[in-house]
């Protein structure tokens, strides 16, 4: 989800909720801690230089249970971190304290902001020598003739 498509979510929202990959919701006492701009400047494993930016918000699960987000004033925030920041509309990547810090994308169901999971993958797949990835296929789809006969000549 880009920026853009979040501040048209909070432009139309009362609340704001989020859920987490296994559908449980961050509490609703929770915080947004930072809004950042990382950049992020690397070479991938067939050498190709590339770089990426996206906005990063980090949520905070606070023992501050009188206070709430309010999407306007999330607005707020955004649109004080576009200016001082000078974000682009670049995609979301949320900061949530689990076990560890986790990273997640971000998407909206019409109710929520869900909070996706990320997976690594391979950026160079032509480049790097991993082979492509065999095709399977049944034995019943095999004809049913031997392709070598015993008097053959193919052994």
């Amino acid at each position: 989800m880009k920026l853009s498509e979040v501040k048209l979510v909070l432009e139309e929202s009362k609340t704001i909720g989020f859920e987490l990959p296994d559908g449980k919701l961050v509490p609703p006492h929770f915080h947004i801690t930072e809004v950042g701009k990382v950049t992020k400047h690397f070479i991938d494993c067939g050498g190709t230089v590339r770089k990426e930016e996206m906005v990063n918000l980090q949520l905070w699960n606070a023992n501050d249970y009188d206070h709430r987000l309010h999407p306007e004033k999330f607005l707020k925030i955004i649109k004080l971190s576009e200016e001082v920041l000078e974000l682009e509309n670049a995609e979301i990547e949320v900061e949530y304290q689990g076990s560890t810090i986790q990273k997640f994308g971000l998407d909206f169901n019409g109710r929520n902001f869900l909070l996706t999971t990320k997976h690594t993958d391979c950026l160079a797949k032509d480049n790097c020598g991993i082979p492509d990835e065999k095709q399977k296929v049944r034995l019943s789809d095999l004809n049913e003739e031997p392709c070598c006969s015993p008097d053959g000549n193919c052994c």
